[in-house]
Order: structure tokens, then C-alpha cells, then sequence
């Protein structure tokens, strides 16, 4: 397997990258979008909710919480997931400086 040469890359250029890769599947925006609509915990089932199965959608929560977006509780025999408001307000501030960037030329090419 080769390498993804991630290390010639700066901490934040990586840091980006994965924020872009999470946002890159409509399922995990579906999931973060119906997050905030409860503005809870879902303990329940997102089977129903998102239209896609179970192995799925743990995979897709699974990518959401190993980047911080979402945490997750264990209660009995469920996991209640809820936005992780802090690191969502550095996902925010991150890409928002990243995003507002403005080139300073009025046309290249």
C-alpha cells in the first residue's frame, strides 16, 4: 500500500482535509443535519430516519466521532449520539479562515 505522504503536509492543511472528507458523504451530512434539527441526544434508531442500514450508518458515526464532530454516550445497550459543540466551533472557526480566504488579483487567466 502506499503512503498518502499526509506528513509533508502542514497540521492544518491535514486538519482541513479531513473536515472536507467528513463532508464529503451526503449520509454524514443527513446525520449532522438531523443532529441539529433535535438539538439532543439520539439514542434511538438513524436507520429509519437516514434510509440506510444499520452496519452503514454505525460506520458513517464511527468517521463523525473519530473526528470530534460527535460524542457519543453508552447507555445499556445503545449508544446516544449528540453534536460535540465545542470541536463543531473549531471545525467552524478552522474552515471559515480557511473558506474566507480572498484572492487579491482580479483575474488569472
Amino acid at each position: 500500500m502506499g503512503l498518502t505522504k499526509t506528513e509533508i503536509f502542514t497540521d492544518k492543511q491535514n486538519q482541513i482535509a479531513q473536515y472536507a472528507k467528513v463532508f464529503g458523504h451526503p449520509a454524514r451530512v443527513a446525520i449532522l443535519q438531523y443532529l441539529f434539527k433535535l438539538n439532543a441526544c439520539v439514542c434511538g434508531d438513524l436507520v429509519d430516519e437516514i434510509g440506510l442500514a444499520q452496519p452503514t450508518i454505525s460506520q458513517h458515526l464511527k468517521e463523525l466521532k473519530n473526528l470530534g464532530l460527535i460524542k457519543g454516550n453508552v447507555e445499556g445497550t445503545s449508544v446516544c449520539y449528540c453534536i460535540d459543540v465545542e470541536n463543531w466551533k473549531k471545525m467552524k472557526t478552522v474552515m471559515s479562515t480557511f473558506l474566507d480566504q480572498d484572492l487579491n488579483q482580479k483575474d488569472c487567466c
